[in-house]
Parts: structure tokens; C-alpha cells; sequence
């Protein structure tokens, strides 16, 4: 037992001098003055004082990734330039979109694109666009479908989204694996959509090419890398999107459509400016178009390999702080898919420590400034979709993670010391 005891105080005793570092750092500079240095590059502002703060509205620390609810990503600079610039000038908004088009068209290898209200937007462009066509009757015909092809087959199931392709009048009908694809394609199949980028969507083609369904591929997370806004193209899926205020880190009410331009033609008919389509509700501004090019061109130059080195850095600092609380321990991954940066999840015996995740989070979010991390718990579903407060899905424990990407510089360690503060602080009250 005293052998055991000795070990445990020698790990702890190694993790304190590894973080004695970051808390020489911590202590040399009082906690307002690093909020306001951590901001500095994105804001300009401290987190006491801002146009947030006048409405009474408390800014946070995101540490969750890039989630709607808490406002996406932060805009590029070069992206912020862009709409600044663009907002003096007046414009055509086809002409501007038939532009930008052939320039999407030239970046991706795609034979057009246009630029939409979010992912989810060109969701809705895109079913739009294969139920009625450019036919000015069937654009202004829908979401009525009578007559038109209206069913849009969803590969896996339903999902949060899929309100955007119900909203144009589609009629949603699961296929739930690619061998139940077949027997759900009936001619009244306008689309199908799907989020598999695995060799899935190969077999899906396989299927649709021949019944002459056009295929939707939504990978609203997938930039970066920039790889996947060529690679789509390469695969022969029909239609493919992207989110602008995720990992693009451009307009968070942006994103883009990509695919052939007859079908990326019939979106844009069903789309604003148009009066009386059904997506015209889904305004991206002259400002939001030309700033999704320049997020595009900065990710067709940005070397990820040192920004994930930089992302990869502030994680290891936050878990080197956290590490120091005996019987918290930590790992570093990056998860494969959208989202893809290296993300911190910290684990502790919550029955020992008296602390549940969500009442840590609950801590953290209470805190100033504000800190918000990634749990199981989502604010932005819609209540008959969430499940009853924290409770646990069967096999899917929460778990606290920290988003490394959407930390700025200096707030590692404003969230790596306050958590070790709420751990620490638990562990001691429940000795």
C-alpha cells in the first residue's frame, strides 16, 4: 500500500513540475488582463466591454467547437475584409452569383456552384431545385409537389436537418442501408441525400447513376482539409455542400452548393432573389458571397499542418494543467470525419469527486468570463428530439471535451486553470 501511495505522489509530483510552466504564466499576469490579451486578435475588446455586453449579453470562451448555438466560428480576417469591402457597392445579385459560379467552378472542378444560407440552405436549394426544375410554374407551384416528382430518399435515417429538404413539400423516405436503396427509388424519386463519405457513396452511385436520380452529398463540416472541395467532384456525386461557419471560418450565415450546373441552375431558380421561390427566405448577401470566396481562397493556400500543430499545443497545455489533479486523467485525439481537430476529453470519477460533466460544465458556464465545453448536452435541439435533462444514452456516457480550434491564443489557459480549480475543488470536498 505505501509502495502504491509513493507512485501516486511521484506521478503527481512529475505533472506539477510538466505544468509549473503555464502556472508561472498564470500567476505573472492578472486573470482580466489575460481575457482581454486572448482576445485581442479576433476582437479588440476585453470581455468586460463590448457591443455584447451593452445588451447585457455575456460573450464566452468556446471551447465547445463550432456548434450554431454559440455563433458558429470566428471570421477569418481576410473574410471580414471582404464583406467590409463589399458592403460600399451596390450589385446585381444573378450576376453575382452566375460569377461566383464559374469561380466555385474553377477552384472545386465542379461545373457550378452558388453560394447559400448555410449548409442547411443549399439543403433546401438543392431539393428544390430536383422537385421543380427552372420551370417557373413548378418553382412557384412549391412546397406543393402535386404532379412533380416529390419524394427525396435519406441514406441512414432522419436527422436534425432534414426539416431543410421537408420544407421545400419533399416527401422523406429511408433507405437505411444502400441494399434498401433500390426498393426506395421509385419515379417519384426527385433526390438523394446523404452524409456517408465512405465507400458507401460509391455503391449509392452505383444505384442512382443508372435511374437517373441525382445524389446530395452534405459535408457541411468537411473544410478543412481543403482536399474535400476537389475530391467530391472526383467520386461523381451529382450535388455536394459546405458550411461557411464551421471549419471554412467564413459568414457563419453562409455556405456553398457545388455539382452539375443543371441542377446547380434549377437551385438557383428556386432560390432569392427570386420573389415568390420557396428558399427565397434564405438570403446570403452580396457581403456573404464574395466573403465564402476569400474563406475559399485562404483554406486553398492554409498549411494545416501548423495550424494543427498550433491547435494540437493549446490542448496539451489545457491537459497539462488538469492532469494535475490527482485521479483526473486525459487523452488528446483528433476524431475522423468534419470536425477534425485535435480535441482534449478529460475524465474523473464523478461518484469519488461529487461532480457530475454536466455540473462542471454548469460551473464553467457560470464562471467569468464564460467558458462553454462539449457534453452530451445540446441547447439548439428541438425539445421533441432531446432526451430528459443529462440522461445518458445506453453506451454513450458523457464526457467533457474542449475543442481545440475554436480556442483563441491565451484562452487555453484561462480554461485549463479554471477546470483544474473546479476539479481540484470537488476532489478536496468529497476527501
Amino acid at each position: 500500500m505505501d509502495t502504491k501511495i509513493c507512485l501516486s505522489s511521484r506521478r503527481s509530483f512529475v505533472k506539477l513540475m510538466a505544468a509549473s510552466p503555464l502556472f508561472a504564466t498564470i500567476g505573472a499576469r492578472n486573470l482580466a488582463a489575460a481575457v482581454t490579451n486572448a482576445v485581442k486578435p479576433t476582437a479588440g475588446r476585453s470581455y468586460a466591454d463590448n457591443v455584447y455586453t451593452r445588451l447585457g449579453v455575456r460573450p464566452l470562451i468556446n471551447a465547445r467547437g463550432t456548434w450554431t448555438y454559440v455563433s458558429g466560428s470566428l471570421e477569418l480576417p481576410d473574410v471580414r475584409e471582404t464583406a467590409i469591402e463589399a458592403s460600399h457597392y451596390f450589385v446585381d445579385i444573378f450576376e453575382l452569383q452566375e460569377a461566383v459560379g464559374r469561380k466555385l467552378a474553377k477552384m472545386s472542378g465542379a461545373e457550378s456552384g452558388i453560394v447559400t444560407s448555410g449548409a442547411a440552405g443549399a439543403m433546401a436549394c438543392a431539393t428544390a431545385g430536383c422537385i421543380a426544375g427552372t420551370d417557373p410554374k413548378n418553382v412557384w407551384q412549391l412546397p406543393d409537389t402535386t404532379g412533380l416528382k416529390g419524394e427525396v430518399v435519406i441514406m441512414g435515417g432522419r436527422s436534425a436537418f432534414d426539416s431543410a429538404i421537408r420544407l421545400t413539400g419533399a416527401k422523406l423516405v429511408i433507405a437505411h442501408t444502400v441494399d434498401d436503396l433500390p426498393s426506395a427509388l421509385t419515379p417519384q424519386t426527385a433526390m438523394v441525400y446523404t452524409t456517408w463519405k465512405d465507400d458507401r457513396l460509391a455503391q449509392i452511385l452505383k444505384v442512382t447513376k443508372p435511374a437517373g436520380v441525382p445524389v446530395l452529398l452534405d459535408d457541411a463540416a468537411g473544410i478543412p482539409p481543403f482536399e474535400n472541395f476537389t475530391q467530391h467532384v472526383k467520386t461523381g456525386v451529382d450535388l455536394f455542400c459546405f458550411s461557411g461557419g464551421k471549419g471554412l471560418c467564413g459568414p457563419q450565415s453562409a455556405g456553398v452548393l457545388l455539382g452539375r450546373k443543371d441542377l446547380i441552375d434549377a437551385a438557383m431558380a428556386n432560390n432569392n432573389p427570386w420573389e415568390g421561390a420557396v428558399c427565397r427566405p434564405m438570403k446570403a448577401g452580396k457581403e456573404e458571397i464574395v466573403a465564402m470566396l476569400a474563406a475559399l481562397d485562404y483554406w486553398s493556400k492554409a498549411d494545416l499542418g501548423a495550424l494543427n500543430k498550433e491547435w494540437q499545443g493549446r490542448v496539451e497545455r489545457i491537459q497539462k494543467l488538469v492532469d494535475t489533479v490527482p485521479g483526473v486523467t486525459s487523452d488528446i485525439a483528433i476524431p475522423k470525419g468534419g470536425n477534425s481537430y485535435p480535441t482534449l476529453t478529460v475524465n474523473w470519477d464523478e461518484a469519488k469527486f461529487g461532480l457530475t460533466v454536466a455540473q462542471c460544465a454548469q460551473q464553467l458556464r457560470d464562471g467569468e468570463p464564460r467558458i462553454e465545453v462539449l457534453t452530451n448536452n445540446n441547447p439548439s435541439g428541438v425539445l421533441a428530439r432531446l432526451r430528459k435533462g443529462d440522461e445518458e444514452r445506453p453506451g454513450h456516457p458523457n464526457r467533457l471535451q474542449i475543442i481545440s480550434m475554436t480556442l483563441q491564443p491565451g484562452e487555453d489557459l484561462i480554461v485549463g486553470n479554471r477546470l483544474r480549480k473546479i476539479l481540484n475543488q470537488a476532489r478536496k470536498q468529497s476527501a
